[in-house]
């Protein structure tokens, strides 16, 4: 299943609807890349992949430092998951592949 490519998501989170173009680079059973957004670019950390499903972490620092924990399916061209953000509890992420 091809994984790599560009995402236009969005998260549900306490502060609003964010928006965010997410970047996937496979290599090999791991992966690197970004999400891109209103709030800035983070890079994805300690990705890795089983079958159709990412696993990665995230530092965000604005509008307060927190770190991420990151869990999405593609199935196709959409993607679905969970962040995971400390005290503020589980997020929505869902997007559809762009390129």
């Amino acid at each position: 299943m091809a994984l790599e490519g560009r995402y236009d998501c969005i998260t549900k989170t306490p502060i609003g609807t964010q928006k965010g173009v997410l970047s996937v680079v496979p290599e090999g059973d791991r992966f690197t890349g970004t999400i891109t957004g209103d709030l800035g670019s983070m890079p994805l950390e300690n990705g890795t992949i089983v079958g159709n499903t990412l696993r990665w972490t995230m530092t965000m620092t604005s509008p307060m430092k927190i770190e991420l924990d990151c869990t999405a399916t593609i199935d196709g061209d959409t993607l679905s998951g969970k962040i995971k953000a400390g005290f503020f509890g589980s997020m929505e992420l869902s997007g559809t592949r762009v390129a």
